[in-house]
């Protein structure tokens, strides 16, 4: 009887200690795969640079911007230009509007990509909008910026040779009624700090 027990018990610990550790593994899942994607530009998944290439080549890219809200966004999201065109290697400058329609003040976060999807490994951004959550008021309007390159390396890869044209799409989520309370009590207190910071010196 006493042997049972301690199996028993044994058991128990072996069980919690497995579902502690699916507990972790599935949160450790996420970060895993956005690195996957942004190492492999999986499923358009674009990659980030601080600089931008030393050298720019001859071939010729198309690029077009595409844009979507989800169904809880209340907004008017749209590129100010449907396409640009670069060589390789050549940095743009890009630019998107929102307005926010509703009588509320939304947090905004925009997921992104590009297709053909396998272009997703040579579209860098230097710079975007995406990067940080956005804020727009009732009726307020925002002009947001997006500086990219196409990687001069797309020419040594073959399996790119067909594509002429890359479209760079983005699409606004509700970040929440919760997400925007903690959003906006961080903005004042940064506000605040500045403030106070101006006073000191005076």
């Amino acid at each position: 009887m006493a042997l049972s027990t301690k199996r028993k018990s044994l058991m128990l610990v072996v069980l919690g200690g497995v579902v502690c550790g699916m507990v972790g593994l599935s949160f450790a899942a996420v970060p895993l795969y956005d690195l996957f994607c942004r190492v492999t530009g999986f499923g358009g998944t674009t990659q980030i640079a601080e600089t931008a290439p030393t050298e720019i080549g001859a071939r010729i890219m198309a690029v077009r911007f595409n844009a979507d809200v989800s169904n809880d966004v209340p907004w008017r999201f749209k590129p100010s230009q449907l396409e640009v065109e670069l060589h390789v290697g050549e940095v743009g400058l890009a630019f998107y509007t929102a307005t926010n329609q509703s009588t509320e003040t939304i947090l905004g976060s925009a997921t992104f990509n590009v297709t053909p999807l396998k272009a997703g490994l040579y579209f860098t951004k230097v710079d975007c909008f995406c990067f940080e959550e956005q804020v727009l008021r009732p009726g307020e309007s925002a002009k947001l910026p997006v500086t990219f390159f196409v990687d001069p390396e797309i020419v040594n890869d073959r399996n790119l040779d067909d594509v002429t044209t890359i479209t760079l799409s983005y699409t606004f989520f509700n970040q929440g009624e919760e997400a925007l309370k903690s959003y906006l009590g961080e903005q004042a207190q940064l506000a605040s700090r500045d403030i106070d910071g101006t006073t000191k010196q005076n």
